[in-house]
């Protein structure tokens, strides 16, 4: 239920945004053909974008869940001392290691088996 609800609030929050800028456009080109100069924004158009902007913030934090700590010490504090030097990514098995092994016997190029069909 509450997570429906931030929801909501965040999409009314982005409709509200949009509008009070599109609400900004008109007045400048009311400014414009009124051959009036431009100072400020109405407060009522102010109020709105910045109450839309703190509702669709606030939505958004509650929707995207709990924040996890930025220092990278907290996540390694769970890990153990034994699987800290444990990187698969840089797991190689085609080298050239194999060719100093005494029982290496070279496997058949892709050109000879494609032969041998």
């Amino acid at each position: 239920m509450a997570s429906s609800l931030n929801k909501i609030i965040v999409i009314v929050g982005f409709i509200s945004l949009f509008h009070s800028a599109f609400s900004a456009a008109q007045h400048r080109s009311y400014l414009r053909i009124t051959s009036q100069e431009f100072t400020t924004l109405p407060l009522d158009i102010v109020i709105q974008a910045v109450v839309s902007l703190f509702a669709v913030m606030w939505g958004v934090l509650n929707v995207a869940g709990n924040l996890r700590e930025i220092p990278a010490a907290a996540e390694l504090n769970t890990i153990r001392w034994e699987t800290q030097r444990n990187l698969p990514s840089f797991y190689m098995f085609n080298h050239r290691g194999r060719a100093l092994a005494y029982d290496y016997v070279p496997s058949s190029s892709k050109a000879e088996l494609e032969n041998l069909e």
